[in-house]
């Protein structure tokens, strides 16, 4: 795995780019004084840590003499040594930082720090393998243009858990399904003490055409929404079914679900309510 080297001009997106790295598994540190570089790299390895990415910019200016020495003692010992370096126009960058009121670490008007940023940056610009102009790129973009630049992927999750809306839905969940226009197993009598795990109380939950139909557009909706939020950026995806207690159909669907959408990695977190008993 790389080890990567972040740098750019103030506001032309690094702390996205680490957070970036950061859900794709590395350990980040940032503004990182070139010389602590093979310190850093040292360190990683004594614990194992196999992806690495530091920040230097503008702020560790009092350090950056030695820039092209630690680079190339770094380089002789990391042959996935990378070097990404961010930027955009002073239009853009000023716009941003108006936007936030953060102060210019070289602290003089902003377009005057812009200029001579530049300038100060200009040997990591040299030694960059991959330069991104993040001029026209939103924070989602931003992320899925490093990933790809460093030909990386990170894991999504979708997650699914059930539960009982007389017990109050959970308050962190991106998407809540109501299914309780499903068949209930509470009505008959051999069902109601069992619960949605098991076959044959799913069977009753989808034991018609039009509960088989309602499903089908529940699924394709979920698939819909967490293909999205992956598209986005996101690395993770939660979705709450609920049923009226939270025993016997939201249990169902959200079972069958991590089985159908295997391609998302959906996996159920939780049954949250499945003991607590359904009501009518």
């Amino acid at each position: 795995m790389p080890f990567v080297i972040v740098s750019g001009l103030s506001g032309s997106g690094k702390s996205t780019a680490l957070r970036t790295l950061e859900d794709a598994g590395f350990f980040t540190t940032d503004n990182l004084p070139p010389e602590l570089w093979g310190a850093m790299h040292d360190l990683a390895q004594a614990r194992g840590l196999t992806r690495v990415a530091v920040s230097t910019d503008a702020r560790t200016r009092d350090f950056l003499g030695a820039l092209e020495a630690s680079y190339l003692r770094l380089s002789r010992r990391r042959e996935d040594l990378r070097v990404l370096f961010l930027e955009a126009t002073s239009e853009v960058l000023l716009r941003r930082y108006n936007l936030t009121r953060r102060v210019h670490p070289l602290g003089e008007t902003l377009l005057m720090d812009f200029a001579r940023e530049r300038e100060l940056l200009a040997p990591l610009r040299a030694l960059a393998d991959i330069v991104i102009d993040t001029t026209q790129l939103s924070a989602p973009e931003l992320a899925q243009r490093v990933l790809r630049a460093l030909r990386l992927e990170y894991d999504f999750d979708l997650r699914l858990l059930s539960f009982g809306f007389k017990h109050a839905p959970p308050r962190d969940a991106d998407l809540v399904v109501d299914v309780r226009s499903l068949p209930n197993p509470y009505y008959v009598a051999e069902l109601r003490p069992r619960t949605g795990l098991e076959a044959d109380v799913a069977g009753y939950v989808f034991r018609d055409e039009s509960s088989e139909a309602f499903y089908r557009e529940v699924r394709d909706f979920v698939r819909l929404a967490a293909e999205r939020a992956r598209a986005a950026g996101r690395h993770s995806y939660t979705v709450a079914v609920g049923c009226t207690g939270g025993q016997h159909r939201s249990v169902s669907v959200a079972e069958r679900l991590a089985r159908d959408l295997t391609d998302l990695n959906a996996q159920v977190t939780e049954h949250r309510d499945v003991q607590l008993g359904e009501e009518a």
